[in-house]
């Protein structure tokens, strides 16, 4: 166990960060799922940009790798285009 109350800290705030990049991860990987199973594309063309925000918000606080991000982005574009 932690004898220094910095370290004490750092436990406590690296379990708030987790907890919040968690979730921040599993709400953007919902709206992406939420934006493929979308078969309207007046509607999806609506989500995209939402959905491109949250990504490059993940990439840009290192929850996920700005290449997933890129390859993510690009992916979904693509569908949206297709539909």
């Amino acid at each position: 166990m932690a004898n220094h109350k910095s370290a004490l800290k750092r436990i406590r705030r690296n379990e708030a960060v987790r907890l919040r990049n968690r979730y921040q991860h599993k709400t953007a990987r919902n709206a992406i799922k939420k934006l493929r199973a979308e078969e309207k594309k007046k509607d999806a063309e609506a989500m995209l940009p939402g959905v491109v925000s949250m990504i490059d918000r993940l990439a840009k606080r290192n929850i996920i790798h700005a290449n997933k991000a890129a390859n993510l982005k690009s992916k979904l574009a693509k569908h949206v285009a297709a539909l």
